[in-house]
């Protein structure tokens, strides 16, 4: 019995990551991509901008 004690934690942690993956593997694209790719892109552009403004006011 010490064998499978000795394998049951890998097993169950094999098992969680396969569904992680999987579970991120379905949620890529899907009508939902297009609003979550401009969530994206708008933080982004807003870090970017942050970054800048920082960048000129030191420069200063």
């Amino acid at each position: 019995m010490e064998y499978v004690s000795a394998l049951l934690p890998p097993v169950v942690m094999a098992a969680f990551f396969i569904g992680l993956v999987v579970t991120i593997v379905k949620s890529q694209g899907g009508p939902n991509k297009a609003k979550e790719d401009a969530a994206v892109d708008a933080a982004l552009a807003r870090a970017e901008a942050t970054r800048q403004a920082q960048t000129e006011g030191g420069a200063r």
